[in-house]
């Protein structure tokens, strides 16, 4: 019988293998794209991209789905995961990617200017350097406010794990550890106490994940069908990308 910790690695290497495929499926259109003409660039095309952005999507909520259901068994194994690299899991806020980094890869891929622009570009509609001319004004001005909202519920969620650590401290975990003959007897006491730290834990990384997949909505939602392909595209490319490196750098440390 597999344990928790095998059930969430699988779900994570199908969830690896979808974001493979659909990075080909994906690719694979910005080809089409390129090679369109003019004339060709119809509602049929936008249809195309617009399908599979939603496919994205919902492989995004099944994943989330899936992996939530899994935490109520295990959920430390989701904050350092085994699958991942040391570095890579460095780099996780709250078992997965910061959300406003999809909106820092939006602003990447329109030029290295933009952020710096966007008072001008927000007031004056200004375009001066980069790609932008593929995103409106009134895009932007859009993607800053998701941006600011994004940040200030990365900031709430922060703050409501840093509260949660800090109890480790407090009732009544500190007061059992304390009261003990030895170090780490088993304790029924004990055990609620920690069952009841986990539940806390998995309901903040559930909560997360919905504001990763609402940014994420709220981001294609702004974004033309074309530009949702080019975004979901870099935005898989980067997470395969990081998951290798990482890994690669791993193996140079002699960490298998």
């Amino acid at each position: 019988m597999a344990s928790d910790n095998q059930r969430s690695k699988c779900c994570f290497d199908e969830w690896l293998k979808a974001q493979e495929q659909q990075l080909n499926e994906l690719l694979e259109a910005q080809n089409r794209k390129e090679n369109d003409t003019a004339s060709a660039s119809n509602s049929s095309s936008e249809n195309i991209y617009a399908q599979l952005a939603e496919k994205s999507i919902n492989s995004f909520q099944e994943y989330i789905d899936k992996r939530n259901r899994l935490s109520r068994q295990d959920v430390s194994g989701f904050f350092s995961p085994s699958w991942n690299s040391a570095l890579e899991n460095s780099m996780l806020w709250i078992a997965g990617c910061r959300p406003s980094i999809y909106i820092r890869l939006t602003y990447a891929l329109c030029g290295s200017e933009v952020e710096s622009q966007l008072p001008d570009i927000i007031r004056h509609g200004l375009v001066t350097r980069g790609n932008l001319a593929k995103i409106s004004p009134n895009q932007l001005r859009k993607i800053n406010d998701l941006h600011l909202k994004t940040i200030k519920e990365e900031e709430r969620l922060s703050n409501e794990l840093a509260s949660l650590q800090e109890n480790i401290a407090d009732q009544p975990i500190a007061t059992i550890a304390k009261m003990m003959s030895g170090v780490g007897e088993p304790s029924g006491e004990i055990d609620r106490a920690l069952d009841q730290h986990e539940t806390a834990l998995a309901n903040i990384m559930q909560e997360a994940d919905k504001l990763r997949l609402s940014t994420l909505k709220e981001l294609l939602g702004i974004l033309t069908p074309v530009q949702g392909v080019d975004i979901l595209a870099a935005g898989k490319k980067l997470h395969l990308c990081i998951h290798q490196w990482c890994k690669t750098r791993d193996q140079k440390h002699g960490r298998n």
